[in-house]
């Protein structure tokens, strides 16, 4: 499958890569519409990994397509904190 360019695609990429199983939320598109992903991270902005323990990851896609690729996914969990 060709991949788009963008952030999300960019972490999708990245968890594909790694094998890790994931399932995609999607939501607005429209950054004022974001009120429940900010509710849930914090901020608007894209993209934002949900942990089975609620905890939530956000950087800038390329540190996280970085961090996934590095096997440090799990170190982002609350958990690991």
């Amino acid at each position: 499958m060709p991949w788009k360019v963008g952030p999300c695609w960019r972490v999708q990429k990245a968890l594909d890569d790694a094998a890790v199983e994931y399932e995609v939320v999607t939501g607005p598109s429209r950054p004022g519409r974001r009120v429940d992903l900010e509710r849930l991270s914090g901020q608007r902005l894209y993209p934002v990994i949900e942990f089975e323990d609620g905890s939530v990851y956000r950087e800038e896609s390329k540190d996280m397509a970085a961090t996934i690729r590095a096997g440090g996914l799990a170190d982002k969990t609350a958990g690991a904190l």
